[in-house]
């Protein structure tokens, strides 16, 4: 089984992690595995850092020199399925195997996302034979798309961050003494990213150690220094923006706030829990999938700011409940989201995609 993993974006994003954990695991099982992605891009970085067979590819103006450039790939690499996300990119692959005359798709879903079509998508599926592939049970059983669709719960691998914290503050150069809060964002955290920071401003008097560090797309955007600003905690907070070390940054933290929604939100739910790290969040389908709540973390209803910041000023004293809760996010996190599930999962829906039979049908 030959795949090709295709993605259209630049940036380096939980979804990216998913392919780039995919695909390392694929290889080391002796399948032969291509990253197809924007060339001297975040992402391109990303791939190429986790030891993969990359291809660059230029910005694409249009579907069809998308297409026509992905044609030639899956003739070179003699590429039988191809994973990807968008409508967008489907189209383009699916008019690359067209004009290859080879291969299958399989989209994958992000976390929390639906599965519905729009006009592109089934033009998509009439060009190239499609299957999807879903993180969670939920997700592909509100789908509705039976045994079209594959399972790959997402997972990471708890060992490289259990014993990460020391490591990872030294090189972002945290004191020991600070009390340092890591919120993970997506570009689409908008009102969650408030929270987070008005409760540092509410909190910083009181806790004169207390830091926080934004890590993720937008992070280190104009409108979010502006609101720090507003707030006055411009001071107490790293603006880290997107970064492959994610994972890194968030075995850093004594709290971990989860502002990020999709595979970002559960990318960072899974790699505080792996470092021991408890977890605070806003209460969404996705954080509560994956964080017990009361048990690896706090869920938050929404309420007040001031509510929220006397909610995590007593957990920030309580050192006590946040060890425990730590070390039962990792007992999680080892025993039900390791990565060899979720490779299985990415497996099982290439071979099915493999099917020649199948490539007859479209």
């Amino acid at each position: 089984m030959r795949a090709l993993f295709y993605q259209s974006s630049a940036h380096w994003s939980g979804s990216s992690r998913a392919f780039s954990a995919a695909a390392r695991g694929l290889a080391a099982r002796g399948d032969p595995v291509t990253i197809a992605c924007r060339e001297n891009s975040g992402a391109h970085e990303g791939f190429l850092a986790a030891g993969l067979d990359v291809v660059g590819l230029p910005a694409g103006e249009s579907i069809g020199g998308d297409a026509w450039r992905l044609r030639a790939v899956l003739k070179e690499r003699f590429v039988e399925a191809v994973f990807l996300h968008t409508e967008r990119e489907q189209l383009a692959v699916g008019s690359a195997m067209r004009l290859a005359e080879r291969g299958a798709i399989i989209r994958r879903m992000r976390v929390g996302s639906a599965a519905a079509l729009t006009r592109s998508g089934k033009l998509a599926q009439y060009m190239a034979t499609t299957r999807l592939l879903f993180s969670t049970e939920e997700d592909r059983a509100r789908s509705g798309a039976g045994d079209q669709a594959f399972l790959a719960p997402l997972g990471v691998d708890v060992s490289r961050l259990e014993n990460a914290r020391d490591a990872s503050r030294e090189a972002l150069r945290i004191s020991p003494d600070t009390q340092l809060i890591v919120c993970a964002i997506d570009k689409r955290a908008g009102t969650r990213l408030t929270t987070p920071l008005r409760t540092l401003a509410l909190l910083a008097e009181r806790h004169p150690e207390l830091r926080l560090v934004l890590v993720g797309r937008d992070a280190d955007a104009d409108d979010t220094r502006m609101h720090a600003a507003a707030l006055g905690v411009t001071s107490l907070v790293r603006f880290l923006g997107e970064r492959p070390d994610v994972s890194q940054v968030c075995a850093a933290a004594d709290v971990g706030w989860v502002a990020a929604e999709g595979d970002d939100g559960a990318f960072a739910c899974l790699d505080f829990m792996s470092a021991r790290v408890p977890i605070i969040a806003d209460r969404s389908p996705v954080v509560s999938h994956f964080v017990p709540d009361g048990i690896a973390g706090v869920l938050l209803p929404p309420a007040d700011p001031s509510d929220t910041a006397a909610t995590v000023a007593r957990f920030l004293v309580d050192a006590d409940t946040r060890i425990a809760m730590g070390k039962a996010g990792h007992t999680r996190a080892r025993r039900d989201f390791g990565e060899a599930a979720m490779i299985d999962g990415f497996a099982d829906a290439a071979n099915a995609a493999s099917d020649r039979t199948l490539w007859a049908a479209r």
